[in-house]
């Protein structure tokens, strides 16, 4: 049976109120983890090819950026459809 760390560290994300309203961003950039998402998973375009387009972006911070998608999918997939150009405000009674 496969053993799971209990909590993985990101050396590479952050998240800061100031930075992209507090959504996870690279480290030492305002590059969020949702773009890095949408780039990759929904466009198809490759670590390698985002770093070619991003030259500021390594491939350690697009790997560190899809391993905290994967370790916290639910809060990157909610960031990626708050922040869809179609997105529209959550209607609370």
């Amino acid at each position: 049976m496969a053993k799971f760390a209990k909590s993985t560290e990101h050396p590479y994300i952050i998240s800061q109120a100031e930075f992209c309203g507090g959504s996870p961003v690279i480290k030492g950039t305002k590059f969020p983890v949702r773009s890095v998402v949408n780039y990759v998973l929904h466009q198809g375009i490759s670590p390698e090819e985002l770093v070619k387009e991003f030259s500021h972006l390594t491939l350690a911070q697009i790997y560190d950026a899809l391993s905290f998608y994967y370790d916290n999918k639910e809060l990157i997939d909610k960031d990626i459809r708050d922040n869809s150009a179609n997105a529209t405000p959550e209607i609370t009674g």
